[in-house]
């Protein structure tokens, strides 16, 4: 078992929700995002999900947009993320960490080199936002043969027989995305939730984590209650991009997300 899978693995048995977060590896700066996940660790997240900076982030909202622009212009590459996971795990920070990237990054590093230093740094898993299950065969083995998760999107339009495929090429857990569309912070969360992964829970018994939209505390723990994990995304990123990666804007982060690890851990099954 790799950590995600240790993780998921001892929320089942106490009986709790999850509660995974999501930040821009290199926004503002990859020192303070090692210095933020280890923060967010702490704070509460069970997972992290580490976004590696991309151009084009088809799959994401302005905001996230934003925060992948100003890692670039910082100097993030794919070099620099291994290197700050690898000092994350040198600071004694078991935390599972996730990348949550495209393709592109990935190809112009070398498929296979890629999964093999990522695991050497220290990650955990791997969601690459487009490829296309129909094309995951090649794309999955090395990862898998490097202990790391191979983690996909099922989304509420995804047909069984398309979720049925997914799951063929998921480990870890699925990441159930709530609604159409792009990442960012909502009013309102989507409806028919629950049925949706009620229908997921028909193909597999992996955990689900269910994502895209959520942004307060009480939409945190009525999510998780429908899943097994809630990911939080944009409104962190958010936050991080309101200060100035001090110290004590590291901290100020950390507590909302305290607000939101504390909800989703306190969240009861729906009935």
């Amino acid at each position: 078992m790799n950590r995600i899978e240790r993780c998921f693995q001892q929320l089942k048995q106490q009986g709790r929700k999850g509660f995974v977060a999501y930040i821009g590896a290199g926004d503002p700066t990859l020192d303070v995002t090692v210095d933020l996940v280890i923060a967010l660790a702490d704070a509460g997240a069970d997972v992290v999900e580490l976004g590696v900076p991309f151009s084009d982030p088809l799959a994401d909202g302005l905001v996230n947009q934003l925060s992948a622009q100003r890692a670039l212009e910082a100097g993030a590459d794919v070099p620099g993320v291994l290197r700050a996971i690898q000092q994350i795990r040198a600071r004694g920070c078991e935390v599972p960490i996730c990348f949550f990237t495209y393709f592109n990054p990935i190809y112009h590093y070398g498929l296979e080199r890629f999964a093999q230093d990522a695991s050497s740094a220290g990650a955990d898993g791997i969601l690459t936002l487009d490829v296309p299950v129909e094309e995951g065969s090649e794309y999955v083995k090395p990862f898998r043969e490097n202990g790391l998760s191979t983690i996909f999107l099922i989304a509420p339009t995804s047909s069984d027989e398309r979720i049925a495929k997914i799951v063929e090429r998921t480990s870890g857990f699925i990441y159930y995305v709530s609604r159409a569309g792009v990442t960012g912070e909502r009013t309102e969360l989507a409806v028919g939730v629950k049925e949706q992964i009620e229908r997921v829970r028909r193909h597999s018994g992996l955990p689900i984590a269910v994502g895209f939209g959520v942004s307060t505390p009480e939409q945190a723990r009525l999510t998780a209650s429908m899943g097994d994990a809630v990911v939080v995304g944009s409104a962190i990123v958010r936050h991080i991009a309101e200060g100035d990666g001090s110290a004590e804007h590291v901290a100020a982060v950390a507590e909302f997300v305290r607000t939101l690890a504390d909800a989703a851990h306190a969240s009861e099954p729906t009935q």
